[in-house]
């Protein structure tokens, strides 16, 4: 036995095994539950039978749920640009020499610490026809003659929402690069100096290059996290107003819960799995392409 415990793959295996039954009960289970269910015309109350992709015919002829893929995919697109950039640039002004940088450092984590569903009330409020200080703001400055609806017309509240979602994501952005920016050593930006290259040139041939794994791996996250987003969009919106604003997760829910029809619901989570593997596959692809550049240069 001690032997045995002196193996390094072994002892491994052993410590990674309480991690690997954690997955397996609450990662694997629903997941492979979820994808038989998606088969099946199961109800709440009333065990189903299978009906193979007749669930997935009905939801792709289905006006509402191509509505839902088309505001998850523009939630998603634009909400990840945004947290990228103003992310990149928030880990571009806590690498300086700022006064208090360790303090704000730790300021800039609070949106990502601050649980989601108190996050969304904060913003319900913010957005509220009646109480919203944003509309008192305009209003008192003579720049709007009425309160603005912002969660009750279709554009505004997909708008808002992604205001919302941007708050909340970019502390994770900007944290994980700002790591990424720590670990370039100092000598680069002083060799490009020394041979004339601006600030802009050492951010692009000198900062970008060496950030692009963990901006891979960031953005990757990131997409996963907002594609997935569930809390945030049903405290503030339900999917209101007229669905401007379901999400994939949230539709699914709504199908499976509220309305009872379990199997069309894990159906629509299920088609939520081609699009999260194709995130995580590009990532993949990106890095081994750029590793294979590395390594003929």
């Amino acid at each position: 036995m001690h032997r045995l415990l002196n193996q390094r793959n072994l002892l491994g295996l052993l410590f990674m095994l309480p991690t690997a039954i954690l997955l397996l009960l609450f990662l694997t289970y629903p997941l492979g539950l979820g994808t038989w269910l998606g088969f099946t015309d199961t109800k709440i109350g009333r065990s189903g039978e299978w009906v193979g992709l007749e669930n997935y015919r009905f939801l792709i002829d289905d006006s509402l749920t191509l509505l839902a893929l088309f505001n998850t995919v523009f939630y998603t697109v634009v909400a990840s640009v945004f947290k990228f950039i103003l992310g990149l640039w928030l880990a571009l002004l806590l690498n300086r020499n700022l006064p208090f940088k360790s303090f704000f450092r730790t300021i800039v984590l609070l949106p990502w610490i601050v649980p989601t569903a108190l996050s969304a009330l904060a913003f319900w409020w913010i957005y509220d026809p009646q109480f919203s200080v944003v509309s008192w703001l305009l209003v008192k400055g003579g720049l709007m003659d009425h309160y603005i609806d912002f969660l009750g017309d279709p554009w505004l509240a997909r708008i808002s929402t992604i205001i919302a979602n941007v708050w909340r994501g970019i502390p994770f952005v900007a944290i994980s690069l700002l790591a990424g920016l720590q670990t370039i050593s100092p000598s680069l930006y002083e060799a490009a100096s020394i041979d004339g290259a601006t600030r802009w040139q050492q951010f692009r041939y000198v900062t970008l290059p060496m950030l692009s794994p963990i901006i891979a791996v960031v953005m990757t996250f990131s997409v996963l996290f907002t594609f997935t987003d569930f809390q945030l969009i049903y405290v503030l919106t339900r999917g209101g107003p007229m669905n401007a604003t379901h999400l994939m997760a949230t539709l699914s829910f709504q199908r499976a819960i509220p309305g009872g029809a379990l199997g069309e619901g894990a159906a629509l989570a299920t088609m939520m799995v081609p699009f999260l593997l194709a995130a995580i596959m590009f990532s993949y692809f990106g890095l081994q392409r750029r590793a294979w550049q590395q390594g003929g240069q």
